[in-house]
């Protein structure tokens, strides 16, 4: 897992839960569900874009829509040919 500029929001918002369960529960037990949610939204993320990189392969193709398999599009060059 590596750090984006987009994690900032992530953990603005996760402190921001916390702060919201400081009145329920103690400081640490907050501290450790936003750190348990912190981690478990990383790993979550990444299977989803491993997923769909794994889904789209070398790309898509901008006519019909089809992933492109060796350089050629599946659907439209067995039409063209």
């Amino acid at each position: 897992m590596y750090f984006e500029k987009r994690d900032l929001m992530l953990i603005a918002g996760i402190i921001l839960v916390m702060i919201g369960l400081t009145p329920f529960m103690a400081p640490v037990y907050a501290m450790i569900i936003g750190i348990l949610l912190y981690f478990g939204i990383k790993v979550y993320v990444g299977r989803k874009r491993r997923m769909i990189e794994q889904d789209v392969g070398e790309g898509v193709c901008m006519e019909c829509g089809f992933t492109i398999v060796d350089k050629k599009c599946p659907n439209c060059d067995v039409e063209n040919k």
